[in-house]
C-alpha cells in the first residue's frame, strides 16, 4: 500500500526569468513499511525534496499525498496538525532541550499537542525502549553521547506513532561506531515495527541498510536501486560517483 506519493514536485527559487531549481518534476512513491534512502551529490536537492515531501517547505508546483490527503492543498493549521500527528522528523542535529531529561524531550511534543503528561511520558518510555535507551530516560542531553542523543531524537519521532519518518542525514554528526548503532536502530524500526522510513544520506554504508536507494541529481531522480540487503557500500559508492560525474 502506498503511504507517500509525490507527483511532478518542483521547488524553484529566483525569478521566472532566472529560475534556480532545487527540485524539478520529481515523482516518487513510498510503500508502507519501506525503507528508502535518497542519495546524490552535494547540492543535488535531496534534502529540499525531503522537506517539501514532509510539509516543512512549500513546493512551487506539484503535489504530495500522504495516504489519500494532498498536503499541498492544506491550509497552514491543518498542515501543522498532519506534521505533528502523522510525520516524524529526525535531523542531523538532535534539537534536544538541554534542561529536560531524555524522557521529557521525547514526551514534550505530545504534551504540546494536548496529550496528558502521564500518558505522554508512558509513551516516551516505551519509545526509548524501542531504541535501546530505556536506561538513560532520566539523563539530560549533556549526559548522553552523540549517538545516544540521536537515538533519543529517533524515539521522539517514533513516540507519536507516525505514518512515516523522514530523516535528514541522521548520522552526519556522528562517529562511525555511533553511526552504525543509529542506522541499525532505524533498520530495526522498519523490520520489527513496520515503520516507513525515508532517509537522506551521503554515506553509502548507511544507504546499504535500505530496501531501495533513489539517486538525485539537479533535483531529478536519475537512478534507482532495489537492494533488499543485497547492495554493498562499495557498490553504492561507485554508483553515486557515476551519478555525480554524469551529465545533467
Amino acid at each position: 500500500m502506498t503511504i507517500l506519493r509525490a507527483e511532478a514536485l518542483t521547488k524553484m527559487y529566483g525569478s521566472a526569468s532566472q529560475p534556480i531549481y532545487a527540485v524539478r518534476d520529481l515523482n516518487i512513491t513510498i510503500a508502507e513499511g519501506e525503507f528508502v534512502a535518497i542519495m546524490g551529490p552535494s547540492g543535488s536537492g535531496k534534502s529540499t525534496a525531503l522537506y517539501v515531501m514532509g510539509g516543512l517547505d512549500q513546493p512551487t508546483s506539484g503535489h504530495v499525498w500522504l495516504r489519500d490527503q494532498d498536503l499541498t492543498t492544506l491550509p497552514d493549521d491543518a498542515l501543522s496538525r498532519v506534521r505533528r500527528e502523522s510525520i516524524g522528523f529526525v535531523f542531523q542535529f538532535f534539537n534536544l532541550i538541554p534542561v529536560l531529561t531524555a524522557a521529557e524531550n521525547v514526551a514534550m511534543p505530545m504534551i504540546l499537542n494536548g496529550m496528558p503528561r502521564k500518558e505522554a511520558l508512558e509513551r516516551a518510555h516505551t519509545s526509548l525502549k524501542q531504541v535501546d535507551l530505556a536506561d538513560r530516560a532520566t539523563h539530560r542531553p549533556s549526559e548522553l553521547s552523540g549517538g545516544q542523543q540521536q537515538r533519543a531524537a529517533i524515539a521522539r519521532a517514533l513516540a507519536s506513532q507516525p505514518a512515516i519518518i523522514l530523516a535528514d542525514e541522521p548520522t552526519g554528526n556522528l562517529d562511525s561506531r555511533s553511526s552504525d548503532e543509529v542506522v541499525q536502530i532505524l533498520r530495526n524500526t522498519v523490520d520489527q515495527y513496520k515503520q516507513t522510513l525515508v532517509l537522506v544520506t551521503h554515506d553509502p554504508r548507511v544507504a546499504a541498510h535500505a530496501d531501495r536507494i533513489v539517486f538525485i541529481k539537479d533535483g531529478r531522480i536519475v537512478d534507482e536501486n532495489n537492494l533488499k540487503g543485497a547492495g554493498s557500500a562499495e557498490q553504492i559508492r561507485e554508483q553515486l560517483s557515476r551519478v555525480a560525474l554524469s551529465e545533467g
